[in-house]
């Protein structure tokens, strides 16, 4: 919820608090009630964040997968599913580790993306990730989970926690529905890693100690070549201007790295999150790349999954994919990937026992 009256936002500060002391009650409930978290037999690496989207976490998810699959792991990414348009009981195989399996409507648009991009990499869709961490175990082999926006889903546990957050979320930001927080600051004292977006190693490691978590690392954005419907590479014109069109939780950021990346915005169109485009939207759009010349459509990778495929604009299509780096990079893989060798450890220890 966005809030542009300070009057307004002053109004739903106590609805933030409560929304807060509860989250924090649930948190402490799971704390002391260990046998009501869940365990897969694999390891769990949890990448989440404290602010309602536009953090970065869906490419951060993408690196995570990455760099474990290419280390000779099979990873599976656990996704809730969210704004589904096709729900289906129990879970959906987006993607197995050789290919995309179901289709945008019950996958959602975030896991299809991931899906799209990731080779090697199964994708499971299902409000209960603990039974499609099971599943993707016992009929796909996996050997290590990346739980996609895990930071508050406590009731599974997660041998390596990961929680992005920005400098305001640590220090300014109210929680929902006064701010764009789902919990207070003072959560990210159980992440086992903050990264921090938009600044440098150095400061990442001050707010990391000030928020009480030891490993702290920076994250950078960076924007990557455009491609098509189908993942074609387009070479766009870049003397010419663009209208740009996104449907995220913060278009604006989409927005401002086109531009930071030299880009002409000439129109700029934001739609809600996960909007499913009706042929209005895409009248207008097209209208707006007339009106302003405009050389291209540029959109996002999640937009353009929902993008209609009979539709024709007058100009190309393309998505430009946002990318995320962890720095100090080497830091961060070395982290990580003893993190999780020693989760592997421990697996191994308690299946010895039982």
């Amino acid at each position: 919820m966005r809030v542009t009256s300070p009057l307004g936002t002053r109004l739903l500060e106590p609805i933030g608090f409560a929304f807060g002391a509860v989250a924090d009650l649930r948190r402490r409930w799971y704390a002391t009630h260990p046998s009501s978290v869940r365990r897969l037999l694999r390891p769990v690496v949890s990448v989440g964040n404290l602010s309602v989207g536009g953090s970065g976490k869906t490419p951060l998810v993408a690196l995570v997968a990455t760099m474990l699959r290419d280390e000779g792991e099979r990873p599976a990414v656990l996704s809730r599913g969210y704004a589904r348009t096709r729900h289906v009981d129990g879970v959906v195989v987006v993607r197995d580790t050789e290919q995309v399996r179901a289709g945008l409507d019950s996958a959602g648009d975030e896991p299809f993306m991931l899906a799209r991009s990731l080779d090697g990499v199964a994708v499971l869709v299902s409000p209960d990730r603990h039974l499609s961490g099971t599943l993707a175990e016992a009929r796909l082999g996996c050997t290590v989970h990346v739980l996609d926006d895990g930071f508050q889903h406590v009731r599974l546990w997660r041998d390596v926690d990961v929680l992005i957050a920005s400098r305001s979320d640590l220090q300014n930001e109210r929680v929902m529905p006064a701010g764009r927080l789902r919990e207070r600051p003072v959560a990210a004292r159980h992440a086992d890693a903050l990264i921090v977006t938009d600044v440098d190693p150095v400061e990442a490691t001050s707010l990391g100690a000030a928020a009480g978590v030891r490993v702290a690392f920076a994250m950078r954005r960076t924007l990557g070549q455009p491609a098509g419907p189908h993942g074609e590479s387009l070479a766009i014109d870049r003397s010419r201007p663009v209208v740009a069109v996104a449907g995220t939780a913060r278009p604006e950021r989409f927005f401002d790295d086109l531009a930071g990346a030299g880009w002409t915005v000439a129109a700029a169109v934001a739609v809600g999150d996960h909007h499913v485009y009706t042929p209005r939207d895409l009248d207008r759009i097209s209208e707006a790349a007339v009106t302003t010349q405009a050389g291209a459509v540029l959109t996002t990778e999640k937009d353009i999954v929902r993008w209609p495929a009979t539709y024709s604009l007058p100009v190309p299509l393309a998505a430009v994919p946002l990318a995320v780096t962890v720095e100090p990079a080497g830091d961060f893989r070395s982290w990580l990937l003893g993190r999780v060798a020693q989760a592997h450890d421990s697996s191994r220890d308690r299946n010895d026992r039982a």
